[in-house]
C-alpha cells in the first residue's frame, strides 16, 4: 500500500506562535528547529513512499528546504492539520492508499508508533491513531499542567473493540485515587498522529467542525461527530518518553528526553 507522511505546520498558533521555528538542543548540544526534528522523525519510518511538510508560511518553507525536505504549500484557510493533508493531496495532484499525519510538533515519535499505524490500516478501516498508556511521569505532568491551567497532551478513551469513544484535552478517565507505582495506568495518552484513507479525507473535508471540536479544539472529533469510527492502536513505549510541544514549557521536557536517550 502506497503510503504518504505530510507533516502540517503552521506558523500562526493562538498558543505558541511560531512553535514550528522553535529550536531544541539534542544530546550533543547540537540545537534543531522542532520542524527539522519531526521531518527526521518521519524520515526514520519504514516502508513510507514519500514525506512532505505542509505549510501556508514561507518562513517554515525555507527552514524545511534548507535541511532538505519535501514541501507542499498549501492554504491559509486549512484550520487543523487534517484539513492540512486534504489541501497537500489535492495541491500534490496524487492519492496514495494511506495518509500519516505526523504533527510537527512531535519529534519524540519512534518511527514504530507509525510503523504499528500504518500495519492497523493495512488490515481495513478508515481512519486510525495511537494511543500509549501513561507511566506516572506523564500522568503527573498532565495534571502539573491543568492545575496550572496549561492546555498540554490529549487523552483517549475507547471501547472493547478498540474503536475512539472520546478525546479530550481533559485527563480521562477521571481516577479516584492517584495511580499506584508499578500498576498499570488506566489512562492513555493520545499520540498525536493519524492515518487516514484518501475517502476518509475527503468526508472530513465535506462535513462541519461540531460543537465537541470546536469546544475541545480537536480535529478529530469531527470524525467521531459526524459517525466516522477512529480505530486506537495501542503502541508500546519501549522505554522511550513521548511528549508533544505544546506550549514553551514543553520544551524543557523534550530536551531532557532527547539527552536521556542520547538522540542528537
Amino acid at each position: 500500500m502506497s503510503t504518504l507522511i505530510v507533516i502540517p505546520a503552521r506558523y500562526k498558533s493562538s498558543r505558541y506562535p511560531g512553535k514550528p521555528l522553535a529550536t531544541l538542543t539534542g544530546a550533543s548540544g547540537k540545537a534543531m528547529t522542532l520542524i527539522e526534528r519531526s521531518w527526521r522523525a518521519a524520515m526514520a519510518v519504514r516502508g513510507v513512499d514519500a514525506v512532505t511538510v505542509a505549510t501556508d508560511d514561507d518562513r517554515i518553507a525555507e527552514a524545511a528546504r534548507a535541511f532538505g525536505a519535501d514541501v507542499t504549500m498549501t492554504a491559509e484557510s486549512c484550520a487543523n492539520g487534517t484539513e492540512r493533508c486534504v489541501d497537500a493531496i489535492r495541491v500534490r495532484g496524487e492519492e496514495p492508499d494511506i495518509v500519516v499525519n505526523l504533527q510537527g510538533d512531535a519529534p519524540l515519535t519512534p518511527a514504530w508508533f507509525v510503523e504499528d499505524l500504518i500495519a492497523a490500516m493495512a488490515k481495513g478501516g478508515s481512519v486510525a491513531t495511537p494511543v500509549l498508556r501513561c507511566d506516572i511521569q506523564t500522568w503527573t505532568n498532565f495534571m502539573e499542567d491543568r492545575r496550572a491551567g496549561r492546555v498540554g497532551g490529549t487523552t483517549a478513551v475507547f471501547g472493547a473493540d478498540m474503536s475512539a469513544l472520546y478525546f479530550s484535552k481533559e485527563v480521562i478517565p477521571f481516577l479516584p485515587k492517584p495511580p499506584v507505582p508499578d500498576e498499570p495506568v488506566p489512562v492513555f495518552h493520545h499520540v498525536g498522529l493519524y492515518a487516514y484513507t484518501p475517502a476518509a479525507l475527503r468526508a472530513y473535508a465535506a462535513a462541519k467542525a461540531g460543537p465537541l471540536e470546536t469546544l475541545e479544539g480537536l480535529e478529530q472529533l469531527r470524525f467521531l461527530e459526524n459517525g466516522i469510527p477512529i480505530r486506537c492502536v495501542e503502541v508500546e513505549g519501549r522505554g522511550r518518553v513521548f511528549w508533544e510541544l505544546n506550549n514553551p514549557e514543553d520544551i524543557p521536557r523534550i530536551e531532557a528526553a532527547l539527552k536521556a536517550e542520547g538522540l542528537d
